[in-house]
């Protein structure tokens, strides 16, 4: 997991940087060629989890509001009826898609439908756009965007640290950022729509983690790290007097403002040789507590120490749980209990061996118990239990010997936040998930209090392949970081990661198409073979032998029935062997670092793709000849696939905008290309089950047609192309891979960049291998519904629907119905399925938002088309039951 998580083949596939004014998310699109469009459901298929939780913010004065923020894969919404997140940022397009890096959250506790998000993945060249400022009036259903004048970093080094965006807690039209690479520290006085420095700043920050580093990467300046205020100092309406702000610098770690961020001082006596990860202020007890590293983090630090400063008289205290002597790793997460100040928690975020440690006092600091110790080394007893049965991948498929233990309690836990209306709920972020208890306090009684995972919902991986064969498991994927999964169910957790070996990342899966038991993987390890089989299709493993040189897992293609594979390692030119890889010789007339594919009939077949050469072998990988075709893609951010049951034809996809940029085919086995007209780019292919009146397969890219970017599907051999997503549902990056299901027409996976796999299904499709739905849900007892029109553009517009619990009695399940008085058409629907029945609509609960408590809600969104009037509908119902309107 101490791997820098980026994009593949992304830089000249993203587009050039914004401009003009802050933009309205919301606001009325441009016109734009008319395309046809279906209308589609879209979940992920189940992984939860997968990747780093840097931050969880819960709101101060609404009980169960609380956020997530993920490095890569956008923020979350709690939904504490179901115990599950809501992800809040899929609008985000492919244009943009470095807005998917949220490096900090603000959740407004004045009117706590505001919440705000900081957006942009990298501050180096690998972004090629600068961050943003995201404002919701609807805790995130919708936004609107300021850009920002640089960039923000929310999978740069450092990420862990915050919250750097701030919501003063009396005037809530003002904010605070921190910003990274010197640009010191800015505010809004009129809720996140304009910004500007705040030049009175001293410090913007000096600590690089490498400044060697000639990425760009580990040498940017971290910047200012977080900013609290003291509530204590300030009344409604007025701007809190005394603010507290963190930097990046170890001799001047913390400086605060007196009179409301006019003038500001660095704290007199704070420790120093340390960075300020957090700063977590008891104002009822006037204590700043701070929590300190030698490194920025995530995944580095050495030393640590807690302090904790008296607000009123400037003393400072060191109120470590260890010596500095014994520490190995340094302090990050850190919250305060609202319901008994004097508790306070603290993390040792990069304790990696043999796990991570959870400290807690009940006396500021005076004393401390912490989540394990040794009893007699190397064993050890823990105050927790851990049931990691909703996500039993957690425990990597591992055996450690003792002091380890699987699952781990944590790695990486710079998030850990205590419920601020419940001393007994606690939540902590790890490098692959979101741990949480409901009983923290058993902590001090003496009993043990018990960690499940609480991240159902979110879903955080990166996508580098995926494969749907026509028999056996309907998804293989491959990942980044967790090495990827035999999905036998999508709406299920996999039991565990492929295994034996465990690659840290995969890079590239493929199947033998004529016998799909028949599966090889190749990927990244740090000891031990890059390259694996399966012959009962991706249930378990072998691995291979890798041949000399080989240092990453490159690409790799099986031959049609499994006789043979050939395969392009990092590190060493192309390799084909015949058996499972114990014996591998070198390609001849074939460039290292080509894509390879296989022929998906003729087992003797395989391609390669190297800087605008397509290359053809027909003796089993042995010896390619380059194909004469011309005017393809010169560079090599290309993906291309060869048809099943079509020998020889091949479609390739790819291109940049300063070249040939877009999808070609080949029905004579890649000796020529066709570009196909209309498609103005595209980046991925993938074939799924015909159409019930089509004989070619069907078709499925990410790609921009008719000017519009979004994934498409062709029933008629790319003639015309139907856009199955919406603005709603864009993911930010899509351009890994692609595939449709070769069982249930319509169907198409996705491969995202930090949101998972998700997986799209025509409306009323057959759901293929996945249970359906059930009978209709029919909750009983009182309901409320609010019905929003958010945006209305000519033709269109967007709602968003709140269904309330307002009985007595909990819903397993519920139905919806109403009729629009006009001729208004649902066109896509989020968080919900809809049927249509003349002019009646139904929608219906999916899996994960099924339970809603009494007094609970449950919200849905959809877009619809209207002509002549827009009227609202004048009733809904669930089953024979008539709800209130608000």
């Amino acid at each position: 997991m101490r791997r820098t998580r980026t994009l593949t083949v992304l830089l000249a596939l993203a587009a050039g940087l914004l401009a003009g004014p802050p933009t309205a998310l919301a606001a009325e699109p441009a016109p734009r060629a008319a395309l046809a469009a279906d209308s589609y459901t879209w979940q992920n298929a189940r992984i939860d989890g997968g990747g780093f939780v840097p931050g969880i913010v819960f709101n101060r004065t609404e009980k169960d509001l609380a956020y997530a923020r993920t490095d890569i894969g956008g923020a979350y919404r709690w939904q504490e009826s179901s115990h599950t997140w809501t992800p809040l940022l899929d609008h985000v397009g492919w244009d943009d898609w470095g807005h998917t890096g949220v490096v900090s959250v603000a959740s407004d506790s004045v009117d706590p439908d505001r919440v705000y998000a900081a957006v942009g993945t990298y501050t180096n060249d690998w972004d090629p756009t600068n961050g943003a400022v995201l404002r919701s009036g609807d805790r995130g259903a919708t936004w609107r965007k300021t850009d920002l004048p640089f960039k923000l970093g929310g999978n740069m080094p450092g990420r862990g640290m915050g919250e750097r965006l701030a919501v003063d807690p009396h005037d809530n039209d003002v904010l605070y950022l921190g910003a990274p690479s010197g640009h010191g520290l800015w505010r809004s006085t009129d809720a996140g729509v304009t910004w500007s420095e705040v030049t009175a700043f001293p410090n913007p920050g000096n600590y690089a983690q490498d400044p060697g580093d000639t990425s760009g990467y580990a040498s940017d300046n971290q910047g200012i790290t977080w900013v609290t205020f003291d509530e204590s100092t300030g009344s409604a309406g007025t701007a809190t007097r005394t603010v507290y702000v963190g930097v990046a610098d170890k001799e001047n770690a913390v400086y605060r403002s007196t009179d409301a961020g006019a003038t500001w001082e660095r704290l007199a006596g704070q420790p120093t040789g340390y960075l300020a990860h957090k700063g977590v202020l008891d104002a009822e007890n006037g204590y700043l507590y701070l929590a300190y590293s030698d490194t920025g983090g995530p995944y580095d630090g050495g030393k640590g120490r807690l302090y904790r400063y008296a607000t009123a008289t400037g003393a400072w205290t060191d109120i470590s749980p260890v010596a500095e002597a014994d520490t190995y790793f340094g302090f990050s997460g850190l919250t305060v209990d609202r319901q008994h100040p004097g508790t306070v928690m603290a993390t040792a975020y990069s304790s990696w061996w043999p796990d991570t440690q959870i400290f807690r006092t009940t006396d500021s600091g005076g004393t401390w118990t912490q989540a394990w110790s040794y009893t007699s080394y190397p064993d050890r007893e823990n105050r927790y239990t851990m049931d990691v049965s909703s996500s039993p991948w957690l425990t990597w498929g591992a055996d450690p010997a003792p002091p380890e233990q699987t699952p781990k309690l944590g790695w990486m836990t710079e998030a850990l936040e205590i419920d601020p209306f419940d001393s007994d709920r606690m939540m902590y972020g790890t490098g692959a998930t979101i741990y949480g208890t409901e009983n923290l306090t058993n902590w001090d009684s003496g009993g043990k209090f018990a960690i499940e995972p609480m991240v159902r919902g979110l879903e955080e991986t990166a996508v580098n392949d995926l494969v749907s064969p026509p028999s056996g498991a309907p998804l293989l994927s491959a990942l980044g970081d967790v090495g990827g999964f035999r999905h036998t169910s999508l709406t299920e957790v996999p039991s565990m990661m492929y295994t034996s070996p465990n690659f840290t990342t995969t890079t590239s899966l493929d199947f033998a198409e004529e016998n799909p038991d028949v599966v090889v993987r190749s990927g990244n390890l740090d000891a031990g073979p890059h390259i694996a089989f399966s012959t009962d299709n991706g249930a378990n493993w072998f691995g291979g032998t890798d041949p000399s040189g080989v240092s990453g897992g490159g690409t790799v293609a099986a031959g049609a029935d499994g006789s043979r594979f050939v395969w392009s390692p990092q590190g060493t030119g192309v390799q084909y062997t015949t058996g499972f890889g114990t014996a591998w010789q070198a390609s001849a007339g074939i460039p290292a670092g080509a894509i390879v594919e296989s022929d998906r009939v003729d087992p003797a077949t395989f391609y390669g793709f190297k800087s605008g050469t397509f290359y053809v072998s027909t003796d089993g990988g042995a010896t390619f000849t380059a194909s004469a075709a011309t005017g393809l893609p010169a560079g090599d951010s290309v993906r291309f696939k060869a048809l099943p049951g079509g020998e020889g034809d091949v479609w390739l996809a790819g291109g940049a905008a300063d070249g040939p940029y877009g999808l070609w085919h080949s029905t004579d086995g890649g000796r020529t290309f066709a570009k196909l007209p209309g498609v103005d780019a595209a980046d991925t292919v993938g074939f799924g089950k015909a159409a019930p009146d089509a004989s070619y397969q069907t078709l499925f890219t990410s790609a921009e047609i008719g000017g519009v970017r979004g994934i498409f599907r062709s029933t008629d051999e790319g003639a015309t192309w139907t856009r199955v997503n919406d603005d709603a549902h864009q993911w930010g990056w899509t351009g890994a891979a692609i595939t449709g299901d070769p069982r249930v027409y319509g169907r198409v996976y996705v491969a995202t960049n930090g949101r998972g796999v998700v997986y799209g299904d025509t409306a009323g499709g057959d759901g293929g291998t996945d249970p359906g739905p059930g009978p209709d849900p029919t909750p009983t007892g009182a309901c409320e519904v609010e019905y929003t029109v958010t945006n209305q553009w000519s033709g269109g517009f967007q709602a968003d629907v709140r269904l309330t619990n307002t009985g007595t009695s909990a819903w397993n399940g519920w139905s919806l119905d109403w009729a629009f008085p006009s001729d208004q058409r649902v066109t896509q629907m989020w968080n919900a399925e809809h049927t249509r029945t003349g002019t009646t609509v139904t929608a219906k609960n999916v899996d994960w938002n099924a339970g809603v408590a009494p007094g609970a809600s449950v919200s849905f969104g959809f877009t619809g088309s209207w002509s002549g009037t827009n009227a609202e509908p004048s009733s809904f119902a669930l089953g024979d039951r008539v709800c209130g309107r608000t």
